[in-house]
């Protein structure tokens, strides 16, 4: 008997079974106990970070050193740079001022060494530790199995996504016995940072939200330009904000005005195969950390292709960047896959921030790159909500885009700098 044929799938469908070909391609690895790199850049930085109790002991100026800190019994940790004041001798604590906490979180596809032009400055500030960590599953931290929920709806496929990392936050700050800490976080740290805000006031001094991904709802239309085809709308990235009208910004928005009708019309059918090849990637929890591991051999190129647009960097800092980048991206996936359980292909998210920040209640500060593809007026929708509450402001960083703190170091720590001494001060 003729065996019977089999169903042909859409090629959308199959697109996952294709790519499983690439199991028998060498995969890029990494190993989780080499910190060279990692320490490489931290010394791009001005950081000393000390390997021994007994330098640590010897230390006049703030200590730096690494630790992975246990939040559970399966053995999963959080990495963490912790940069602390030396301790007051026992006969002045009485009347020593007190300590604070900040806390830097991390975007996707970063680490703790994306920070590496701000740790000396905000370590210089007097009370003040300092501490960065990499979110659960991602950097230099533990990689336990993630499971994404989104086989059983939206709404519990965010609250899983969300419950991770929120959750394992809370655990590493009870670990650490800090009472309270001012909260900064940059993309994707953003949201998480506010959404630890939200859960947990009464452990945030204040909430530092660094070019904050999730915040505003999509456009009507939105789903509609999906279906067709087209991309997300960025608004371009230009050298100063719209209000400082310099000749730069006149030219601009002159060749803009000029561009042929054609390149604003819709897009061609290869475009909207690869776009909604894309997309169908994107549901399906696939991430640029795979894309990365992926790539075998030539890994590191893809990492220096993407570095290599830093070009506000000096050549040693790229490299050392790179390096760094490089190993946390082809360490074994984890939480990474989350992303897609969060956002929605287009990078808004399935439960914007906007409908949820009415509740925060504690000081909110709010920074973006003048030139930052996140825009701005999500923050101003959310300052409109809680002003009448608590305090808040929002600051755009100039000559910077989405990494603000990497492209203008200097704006960024004087701005971060000035909230954490108007609590101490």
């Amino acid at each position: 008997m003729a065996s019977k044929p089999e169903a042909v799938q859409p090629v959308w469908g199959a697109v996952p079974s294709a790519f499983s070909l690439l199991r028998l391609w060498p995969r890029a690895a990494s190993t989780k106990d080499d910190h060279q790199r990692e320490l490489g850049l931290l010394a791009e930085s001005g950081l000393n970070v000390v390997t021994s109790p007994e330098l640590q002991q010897n230390s006049t100026g703030p200590v730096a050193e690494l630790l992975d800190v246990d939040i559970d019994d399966a053995g999963n940790y959080i990495h963490t740079l912790a940069i602390r004041q030396p301790a007051k001798p026992a006969a002045e604590s009485p009347e020593s001022p007190p300590r604070h906490s900040l806390v830097l979180t991390h975007g996707y596809f970063t680490g703790i060494g994306f920070y590496f032009r701000n740790y000396h400055e905000l370590s210089q500030v007097p009370n003040w530790d300092v501490y960065s960590i990499d979110w659960l599953g991602m950097g230099r931290s533990s990689r336990p199995a993630y499971h994404s929920r989104r086989g059983d709806g939206e709404d519990a496929r965010v609250a899983h996504a969300e419950s991770f990392f929120v959750e394992s936050l809370e655990e590493w700050r009870q670990r650490l016995g800090i009472e309270r800490m001012t909260l900064c976080g940059h993309s994707f740290g953003g949201y998480m940072s506010a959404l630890y805000a939200l859960k947990y006031p009464d452990r945030v001094e204040k909430l530092v939200l660094v070019s904050p991904i999730g915040i505003p709802e999509a456009p009507p239309d939105f789903d509609e330009k999906l279906r067709q085809g087209y991309g997300p709308a960025r608004r371009r990235g230009r050298a100063s904000p719209p209000s400082e009208r310099t000749p730069e910004y006149e030219a601009a928005e002159a060749a803009e005005a000029a561009e042929p009708a054609s390149k604003s019309g819709g897009p061609s059918r290869t475009q909207i195969m690869w776009f909604r090849l894309a997309m169908n990637l994107w549901e399906r929890n696939f991430t640029p950390q795979w894309v990365v591991r992926s790539a075998g051999p030539f890994s590191r190129r893809l990492i220096d292709m993407y570095v290599g647009r830093f070009t506000w960097l000096s050549e040693l800092q790229r490299s050392a960047l790179a390096a760094y980048a490089h190993q946390i991206s082809v360490l074994p996936g984890s939480s990474e896959s989350a992303l897609g359980d969060i956002l929605r292909p287009g990078a808004f998210a399935r439960r914007p921030l906007v409908n949820r920040l009415h509740a925060l209640a504690v000081p909110t500060v709010f920074m973006y790159g003048a030139n930052d593809w996140v825009d701005f007026t999500g923050g101003e929708q959310v300052i409109r909500r809680i002003a009448a509450n608590v305090d808040t402001r929002l600051f755009r960083i100039p000559r910077a885009g989405h990494n603000l703190h990497l492209e203008n170091a200097a704006d960024f720590n004087r701005v971060l700098v000035g909230e954490m001494r108007a609590i101490s001060d």
